[in-house]
């Protein structure tokens, strides 16, 4: 893990695309402004694990359905 220091209104580049700017720092907090392409997602670390998570179990859900309909499809009898 790289640790940096930064003081109100300095940023961090990452890459050629993405910048992080300190904006406000209050009491225990820091806002971050965070400029990167439309197309990178950007969440905080417990939305991303939930959508991570639901993601997993709706793909789970996805895979036994399929097998199910596999296994019926395999009985059915065509007249």
């Amino acid at each position: 893990m790289l640790v940096l220091t930064r003081k109100l209104k300095e940023a961090i580049q990452i890459g050629d695309d993405i910048e992080i700017t300190v904006l406000a720092i209050q009491g225990d907090q820091v806002k971050l402004g965070i400029n990167a392409p439309k197309h990178i997602d950007i969440h905080r670390k417990e939305v991303y694990l939930t959508i991570q998570a639901e993601n997993s179990a709706a793909a789970e859900a996805h895979e036994a359905s399929l097998a199910e309909l596999t296994a019926k499809l395999k009985q059915w009898k065509h007249p």
